[in-house]
């Protein structure tokens, strides 16, 4: 019995910057004076669900850099994280400040 090949889906450019929930943002985390490091860290892994290596490498680079690149989420899903982690930051009473871009 041959076997039939399906067909490869085209990708437009639009369709890969898009989701079902929406366009994919990138979340910036940005770097300030008065956030202890494990705090950053605990909320890139508790948030952001970040391994832990790679939590500590996002905090280095947002410390040494002024900001690093988190990760790339839908639109929708991005703003409901930072919210998360900008609750959490006031309520330890921390400035930790995050922002998103479009992709």
């Amino acid at each position: 019995m041959p076997s039939k090949t399906l067909p490869i889906p085209k990708i437009h450019p639009d369709e890969q910057e898009q989701t079902e929930e929406g366009p994919l943002y990138r979340v910036i985390i940005h770097n300030d004076e008065v956030t202890p490091m494990d705090f950053v860290i605990h909320i890139l892994i508790a948030v952001f669900l970040l391994p832990t290596a790679n939590a500590a490498n996002v905090m280095l680079t947002a410390h040494i850099n002024g900001n690093a690149y988190v990760q790339t989420l839908p639109k929708p899903e991005a703003q409901r994280r930072i919210n998360k982690a900008h609750f959490a930051a006031r309520l330890a009473s921390y400035p930790l400040e995050f922002s998103m871009e479009p992709e």
